[in-house]
């Protein structure tokens, strides 16, 4: 195909899905086995721009729908398959993380009110957890849902740190723990406490380990800026923690499990993708620092990337294993 005919084909395809971003393979491929996992012939793609700091993307398959937040705003955007992008939720009280439950509800870190809330189907907002022994959390981050319906969130400072993403307030909290919620009782028990900031986390597919991000490295350049796994007990108990995988450029925030047990990563220069056994298999690069990422799309094998003013997509040679 000419060079031509192949820039048409592509502005063609951005007026209905998005911007194409650069007419060249946007891949670093350092494994062999990142070759079956990417395609050649796609384009990474802006769906939506001119945002302060997108963050928390969540697909529903039911709605065909991702919704997405840029925390600074105080907005929680949804996009649809067909394009198009409007407001979710407005005054959103700086939401960051969300996912979604057993249930088919969202499940919202809130900076500004320094809680963990889920979106009743009729549209009521209630509030999960906002303290745990009796102080307020500091600022919880990303969430995700076990398959026994507990919560898992991370709640790290960054949201108390200054007036951008929350209100500038001192941490009640001794650490800045990983917390294990069951909704069914309210008890909230931390998991967690190891880590200077940490950040995004996802199960692997028979939740036997959960892998962490340790983000710390935005504020100390002595915090080594590594994923890390934990052996997850019967009792939801963490144990074995170690690092994982280091990311090369940048820092680690959101993640998530493919159905091949790969882990896709947030990065300074896009997406690392990671082997089970931790081999950096290779990288998508994005224009902008990524702030996290989710599967999703009409099949499932779209990459829906956050990343600082934009919302980027691209299909990929994978997809997420539903539970």
């Amino acid at each position: 195909m000419n060079l031509a005919k192949e820039c048409l084909l592509a502005s063609s395809a951005a007026d209905k899905f998005g911007d194409v971003i650069g007419m060249f393979e946007p891949y670093q491929v350092l494994d062999c086995r990142f070759r079956d996992l990417v395609l050649a012939n796609v384009r990474l793609r802006k769906l939506s721009g001119g945002h302060l700091w997108t963050e928390g993307p969540v697909w529903f398959p039911a709605h065909q729908c991702l919704l997405f937040s840029d925390i600074p705003n105080q907005r929680i955007y949804r996009w649809m398959c067909d394009g198009s992008v409007n407001v979710f939720r407005d005054r959103s009280d700086f939401a960051n993380g969300n996912t979604v439950d057993r249930l088919g509800r969202l499940i919202t870190c809130q900076h500004g009110t320094r809680s963990v809330t889920r979106t009743e189907h009729n549209g009521e907002i209630t509030t999960l957890v906002a303290e745990f022994q009796g102080n307020r959390l500091n600022s919880p981050n990303d969430v995700i849902a076990k398959t026994d319906g507990t919560i898992w969130f991370t709640d790290p400072t960054y949201g108390i740190l200054s007036d951008y993403e929350g209100y500038k307030a001192t941490p009640e909290q001794e650490y800045n723990n990983v917390f294990c919620l069951d909704p069914e009782t309210g008890i909230v028990t931390s998991v967690a406490r190891d880590f200077t900031q940490p950040n995004g986390l996802a199960f692997s597919n028979d939740e036997k380990l959960l892998y962490i991000a340790e983000s710390g490295s935005s504020h100390d350049d002595k915090i080594p800026s590594v994923i890390r796994v934990y052996d997850v007990t019967g009792e939801n108990r963490l144990e074995n923690g170690r690092d994982f995988a280091r990311i090369d450029d940048g820092l680690p925030d959101g993640l998530r499990v493919d159905c091949y047990g790969n882990i896709w990563c947030s990065a300074k220069d896009g997406v690392h993708c990671f082997a089970a056994d931790g081999t950096l298999l290779g990288k998508i690069f994005v224009p902008e620092t990524v702030s996290n990422l989710t599967f999703g799309g009409a099949r499932g094998n779209e990459l829906l990337i956050t990343a600082t003013t934009s919302l980027y997509a691209i299909h990929v040679n994978s997809h997420v294993m539903f539970r």
